[in-house]
């Protein structure tokens, strides 16, 4: 797919122009680093529960539906995130307890990706036989993540290449040259080879916004070989394992192979996680999986839990309970996260995806709209797991939320805003001024006009649903009075400051 020059120019201006915002931020002290079946942030051991991310570089929109042009049947609408919900969704990360995160794969160019009106990070060569390209468009977005997670104080774990085709994956890039999707694991291959180039590509990228290149970035905690790659061999991940390794000395890797602990990794240098995926479906979504894994490691690796989920809240939190407190002869799970979470819309809102299992995805820091998915309960549970990997019996309190931004009112009197990062609520406020007074007359006071305003709806539709309808301007379109409008987020912990504020015409 191509990049227009003019739409490259203005990504790396507004890259620039974030640089200067970025760069008060403090910087992590420490790579994160690995001491047997430990990982270690500086002389202290690093433990992390979660719930799963997967969209921090890509927003699979839902809302939107499939795309019809898409043969596959599925094919869905993507677009990049702005920085403000980059932005928003680190913080309500990080402020629900989070400290490391990972996030989905780089996604695969398709033929349907122009029909379909969406982007993607990898792109074909541009000559028969070359190698795979780097779309920018993508990349500066990825810049941006791998920022505002230093800026925050979050660890990254970044998965390269699925062997799922749902972003594009190993069958995509094989169509590059006319293999098929199993040519991906034979290292022999021209698949493989271009598998290795945007491996080197990545890790050696120069960040748009911090001038690092990535294998210095201290953000990125690991790279992992792929998701959930079900066929890897020794071969392939020996020799992958080892290109990482060379390229990105100081960070940690993780072999991405699904449902199966390769004895050969237990032994390999240049591996230093395993991880594990439990689903219902591999008949392993059970606290008794964690138990035969870190037998099988035996303390020679760290173990990482990288994704569990589509069940009840309780089969959640035994999952997780058990990754909090098990240990095989002094090795215990060093994370687990839970699958999966959606984050604030830019105008309002929340991201959504509902599972085959009828399971919607999370939001942060639960509402009371997901209680048929038990939402309020999986982040209790996330966030009492998280008191306890630090000592703790309970979760602490929820910071005060900051303001929410307050986007547009509309002349039918949609009040839209982009909500807080651990708002649960919003209270309203709207102040008058009659065109007929004197110039010098004041504002008139702000009066509450609408007050614990959720906006934590499942499968929020921006097309057809609004947050909140001032029906004083709905019910008079012809008045001439002027009205401007500001709002406050708050939880159980208290309220945010007001939001900036905006003004009918």
């Amino acid at each position: 797919m191509r990049v227009p020059p003019i739409k490259k120019v203005c990504l790396l201006v507004g890259a620039a122009l974030y640089l200067g915002a970025m760069t008060a931020s403090a910087e992590f002290s420490h790579f994160i680093s690995r001491d047997g079946h430990r990982l270690l942030n500086g002389d202290q051991e690093f433990r992390f529960a979660g719930i799963h991310a997967p969209e921090l570089h890509r927003i699979e929109n839902d809302a939107a539906g499939a795309c019809s042009q898409d043969p596959r049947g599925w094919g869905q609408y993507f677009q990049w995130p702005t920085a403000d919900e980059q932005e928003n969704w680190i913080k309500a990360l990080v402020r629900t307890g989070h400290k490391a995160m990972r996030i989905y794969v780089l996604s695969v160019a398709t033929p349907y990706d122009e029909a379909c009106k969406r982007e993607t990070h990898i792109l074909p060569p541009t000559t028969p036989n070359g190698m795979p390209r780097l779309n920018e468009n993508a990349m500066v977005v990825y810049d941006r993540m791998i920022a505002l997670a230093e800026k925050h104080h979050l660890r990254l774990i970044l998965p390269f290449i699925d062997h799922w085709q749902w972003w594009g994956g190993r069958e995509q890039l094989a169509a590059f040259y006319h293999e098929t999707a199993e040519d991906f694991y034979d290292t022999h291959s021209k698949t493989y080879q271009a598998y290795l180039h945007i491996i080197r590509t990545v890790i050696n990228r120069k960040n748009t916004i911090t001038g690092r290149l990535y294998s210095q970035e201290k953000a990125i905690m690991a790279w992992e070989t792929g998701n959930e790659l079900h066929h890897s061999t020794t071969a392939f991940v020996q020799q992958t394992a080892a290109v990482i390794k060379h390229n990105a000395p100081q960070q940690l890797v993780i072999d991405g192979t699904y449902l199966k602990i390769l004895p050969s990794s237990l032994e390999d240098p240049n591996i230093d996680i395993i991880s594990n995926h439990f689903y219902t479906t591999n008949n392993n979504n059970n606290p008794a999986q964690i138990e035969q894994d870190l037998k099988t490691i035996n303390g020679k690796k760290v173990y990482l839990i990288g994704e569990y989920g589509l069940k009840d809240a309780a089969g959640l939190d035994a999952i997780m309970q058990k990754a909090v407190h098990y240990d095989y002869n002094g090795a215990r799970a060093a994370g687990a996260f839970i699958w999966g979470l959606r984050g604030h819309r830019h105008n309002g809102g929340f991201y959504w995806h509902k599972e085959y299992t009828g399971h919607y995805s999370y939001h942060l820091p639960g509402f009371a709209e997901g209680d048929s998915n038990e939402e309020l309960k999986v982040v209790t549970l996330v966030r009492k797991a998280q008191a306890q990997l630090e000592g703790r019996n309970a979760a602490a309190p929820l910071p005060i939320p900051e303001p929410p931004k307050l986007r547009s009112i509309t002349k039918n009197g949609a009040v839209a805003w982009m909500g807080s990062p651990v708002g649960q609520h919003y209270r309203i406020e709207r102040s008058l001024k009659n065109p007929l007074w004197q110039v010098w007359q004041p504002w008139g006071p702000w009066v509450t006009i609408g007050s614990h305003i959720s906006d934590g709806k499942q499968a929020f539709n921006p097309k057809v649903d609004t947050l909140f309808v001032d029906t004083l301007i709905a019910q008079n379109p012809l008045s001439r009075a002027v009205y401007r409008y500001r709002i406050f987020a708050a939880n159980a912990s208290g309220e945010s400051p007001a939001s900036n504020i905006i003004k009918t015409q």
